[in-house]
Order: structure tokens, then sequence, then C-alpha cells
């Protein structure tokens, strides 16, 4: 098509490479959404969700662990678990983001600019 244009049929080819990425990333956004992962600490005692995106969307605390005495212990498992849920929130993302850079054709192991 761009035969006897130099390098511009490489430039269009890299902009329409740049652009199918754009879309792709974009898609993956969105997906982020919809995926949910759970932290947990206490042995399960306590459990957050939260989208891939690190957004909290739910807590689950057990009933046998309040005790005004461990007051500062739940706490500690709370937090515990909305971290837990953050951590794997990430680590969701980063995966989803290597699904794409796999798919481009990028070096495994890239990290994507966000």
């Amino acid at each position: 098509m761009f035969k006897g244009l130099g390098g511009l049929g490489d430039m269009a080819k890299m902009m329409k490479s740049a652009q199918d990425m754009q879309a792709k990333m974009a898609e993956m956004q969105d997906n982020l959404d919809t995926i949910t992962v759970t932290g947990e600490a206490g042995a399960g005692l306590v459990k957050a969700t939260a989208t891939a995106k690190g957004e909290l969307t739910g807590l689950d605390i057990d009933p046998s662990i309040f005790n005004g005495s461990d007051k500062e212990v739940v706490e500690d498992l709370i937090l515990a678990a909305i971290k837990d849920a953050q951590s794997r929130a990430s680590d969701r993302a980063q995966e989803e983001m290597g699904k794409i850079a796999e798919s481009l054709g990028l070096p495994p192991g890239m990290k994507m600019p966000f």
C-alpha cells in the first residue's frame, strides 16, 4: 500500500499499532471495574472486597471478633484485610496489563505506563 514511500509505511503501521494498543488499554481499564478480588486477615475473620482498580466495595467481619477489649485487634484486622485486597487488586491489574502487552508482542515483564 505504501510501497515507494520509504519509511512512511512503517510509520503508518506504528500508528495503527499505537491506536490498537490505546483501544485495548481503554477496554482493559473498563474491565478492571468489573474484576473483584478479596483480601483476608485473621484467617478469614475479616474479608475486604475491592475492584481490580483498588476501590473497596465490601467488608465482611465475622461477629465472633467483636469484644470490647479487642478493639485495637479488630481495627488492625480490618486494615490488614483492606491492604491485602488493595495488593491483590494491584497484582490483578498488572496481570491484565501483561496480557495486553503480550498480545501486542511486547517483551514479558514490560511495565505499562500506569
